[in-house]
């Protein structure tokens, strides 16, 4: 918890003396009220009633009471100022450290847990300062000061006081110890919830043509029973505190007045209700730091949660190589590099070398699972490789720094992403500098013209959250356009075609190739007609290049290729 302090500004922290000010005065204001009761009580008990004197006593009791009162509200509007800009500043600081993560580290968390970590655990630290920063401020002054005027007075009273606040300390501890475990699984389960959450709305498409409907509910009810049943146990413990405080502040006044009627002197008598008030005020202090100690268990869980994220070890780290030139050209070396994902024992990749000239297409073809996707991956650093080197134009990728490299590469994946907004955000994603005519090209060498054109609104039509408005194939290619758009030295498509039909596919390769043709090329496909035109295939087999060559040369050298070659044309068509 003390770790995410750092997130307090200057500002933040001088705020806090007039704070503690106000805090003071608050407690000195009602310490003084106790005494302006007693010497009102005295006055009106007396044989000679001074009218005066009472509505003078009064006044400041009242005066007391407002001062009181005012100073609570300041008090409360500065703490949640604090709040409110600390967690700014948290959800600042996760943002940008997820936005730094590799594909391993999002893996580690799971993005349903990430996005519950930017959320729900940021929420409870706000909760926690707005209310518990004021009370863990304010109860230690207010017991200390009342305490000490308390022992001023006769012992019984005294021990009376000090025999409720250890109960109170031992039933707090009896319900932190029981919560603060739940209150950490229910955070887990909150991460499930908002997961499966997650991907029967992504999924809804499949769920309802498989009739899967009662399946879901199913494993959502699972998951809702879990974390329904741990919230009721730990708010059943939780209850036990308000009935508790109320038993024990009523056996306080029960023993302060039998105390006082047991003593009998008219001087213990006409100090109880001044030693009552006392008696309540330390009570309601401790009260404060109870409340403080229900948010606390919740509030700790979250900040753990909150600072795994940003302890976490970036595994990788922009280096400090910026390339000046920038001529739309590239050359990339893959040096004996060898692959294996994070905390896994088999290499995916093993020992991999070729090499790829400035404006060349080279293709990637293998079974499934052969290790094609992984292999470009390595080349805009989703994931770095774990033996050998690729070089970018003679540099290792890991010395570039993250923008000069992204700015070099236009990756397209396989499954097209587009964001809420217009096809215009969409295809100028990241580059708002681009022209009309730029985007307009980039969309015609997409081949997107025509169903854009169709469009309400054509170029600047609605995009729904996740194109969901539109099919797989238009998506592919206004991602697609994207990236041409960028006009970048390195294009990776990563089996971007596969939902093109073949005479949209022909075109399209035809665009590409006339309209970037200094660029180089990276294509993985499936289709050997995608990519028999290229400079150079590469074919892999179980994370091993087991062919390099163009078409014809393959045909007649490469077995795998052969195989692939033939199941999908004739002898005739290859």
């Amino acid at each position: 918890m003390f770790k995410l302090l750092k997130n307090l500004q200057t500002k933040d922290y001088l705020f806090m003396i007039p704070m503690l000010g106000l805090i003071i005065m608050q407690v000195w204001l009602d310490l003084e009220l106790p005494k302006y009761t007693e010497t009102l009580i005295n006055l009106i008990g007396s044989e000679q009633i001074d009218l005066n004197a009472i509505l003078v006593n009064g006044g400041y009791m009242l005066a007391c009471a407002i001062g009181s009162l005012g100073c609570a509200i300041a008090v409360g509007f500065i703490v949640a100022n604090i709040a409110a800009r600390l967690t700014y500043n948290i959800r600042n600081r996760i943002y940008d450290k997820i936005q730094n993560f590799s594909l391993a580290e999002i893996n580690k968390f799971s993005t349903a847990s990430l996005i519950t970590r930017t959320t729900n655990d940021i929420m409870n630290i706000q909760f926690f300062f707005a209310m518990g920063l004021q009370a863990l401020l304010r109860a230690p002054i207010m017991a200390i000061w009342t305490i000490t005027k308390i022992v001023e007075s006769n012992w019984q009273w005294t021990t009376a006081t000090a025999l409720a606040i250890g109960i109170l300390v031992l039933m707090v501890a009896f319900v932190v110890i029981l919560a603060i475990p739940k209150f950490k699984k229910i955070q887990s389960l909150t991460d499930d919830v908002n997961r499966i959450t997650r991907e029967n709305l992504t999924g809804i498409r499949v769920i309802r043509a498989c009739n899967a409907e009662e399946y879901q509910n199913v494993k959502f009810e699972k998951s809702n029973d879990q974390i329904t049943k741990t919230m009721l146990f730990a708010n059943r413990v939780m209850a036990i505190m308000n009935p508790g405080m109320n038993l024990l502040m009523s056996g306080l006044s029960l023993a302060i007045y039998w105390i006082g009627a047991y003593i009998g002197t008219p001087n213990v008598i006409g100090l109880m209700p001044k030693f009552m008030s006392f008696s309540m005020l330390v009570i309601m202090a401790f009260m404060m730091l109870i409340m403080v100690f229900i948010l606390l268990p919740r509030a700790l869980v979250s900040a753990k949660r909150i600072n795994e994220v940003l302890d976490t070890k970036d595994s990788m780290v922009s280096g400090d190589y910026k390339d000046e030139k920038f001529d739309g050209t590239a050359s990339v070396v893959f040096e004996n590099v060898s692959f294996k994902y994070p905390d896994a024992d088999e290499y995916v990749l093993h020992n991999i070398s070729f090499s790829v000239a400035e404006g060349e297409t080279v293709a990637f073809i293998g079974s499934t699972g052969s290790g094609k996707s992984t292999l470009i991956n390595l080349i805009p650093r989703l994931y770095d490789a774990t033996e050998g080197r690729v070089l970018l134009d003679g540099v290792d990728v890991k010395d570039y720094d993250f923008e000069t490299l992204n700015k070099k590469i236009g990756y397209v994946p396989q499954r097209g992403v587009l964001f809420k907004g217009t096809v215009r955000s969409n295809v100028n994603y990241g580059d708002n500098n681009a022209s009309d005519d730029t985007l307009k090209e980039a969309i015609s060498v997409a081949q997107a013209s025509n169903f854009v054109g169709k469009m309400n609104g054509g170029i600047d039509a609605e995009i729904a959250q996740g194109g969901t408005n539109v099919s797989g194939g238009q998506k592919q290619r206004l991602s697609i356009a994207r990236a041409v758009a960028r006009k970048p030295e390195i294009f990776i498509f990563d089996d971007s075609f596969s939902a093109l039909d073949y005479k949209t596919d022909k075109k399209l390769r035809a665009a590409l190739k006339k309209h970037t043709g200094k660029a180089t090329k990276f294509i993985v496909a499936q289709r050997i007609g995608t990519i028999m035109d290229a400079d150079k295939i590469i074919v892999l087999d179980n994370g091993n290049m087991v062919g390099i060559g163009t078409h014809e040369q393959l045909l007649k050298t490469c077995p795998v290729y052969q195989e692939i070659a033939l199941s999908q044309l004739s002898k005739e068509e290859l």
